[in-house]
């Protein structure tokens, strides 16, 4: 958008929800986790973000929280996004394959371990 434009417009609620994200995205680029959390709870708690904005942010942040190990939250930020009623496939998509994946994940930490075969240069103990 050029300069005039910027001038003689107001920021929309929608203008600064997407500065929100995109301030998100450019610091997870740079790995300030931190940074890119906080950018996206912002636009997620903006009141009147619009909803595609909202998902995206949402799921974004269910990936630094993984990422961080934080998996609760993460879930609770995915199941956000598959609640929602927005004709966002492709982010519902990523949300359910993401959240599938974290779940199987935290079910293979918590599975009890089998223990290791002994392998054939181990001696077996004699009988």
């Amino acid at each position: 958008m050029n300069f005039f434009k910027r001038l003689t417009r107001g920021n929309s609620v929608h203008d600064v929800v997407l500065s929100l994200y995109k301030r998100g995205l450019a610091s997870a680029m740079k790995h300030d986790q931190k940074g890119a959390r906080d950018a996206y709870t912002a636009a997620i708690d903006m009141p009147d973000a619009p909803t595609d904005l909202r998902a995206m942010a949402l799921y974004n942040r269910a990936l630094i929280y993984a990422a961080a190990k934080e998996i609760p939250k993460a879930i609770q930020d995915l199941n956000a996004v598959l609640q929602m009623t927005i004709p966002l496939p492709k982010v519902k998509l990523a949300a359910r394959r993401t959240l599938d994946r974290l779940q199987r994940r935290d079910c293979m930490d918590t599975a009890p371990r089998l223990p290791a075969r002994a392998s054939s240069s181990q001696v077996a103990p004699a009988a």
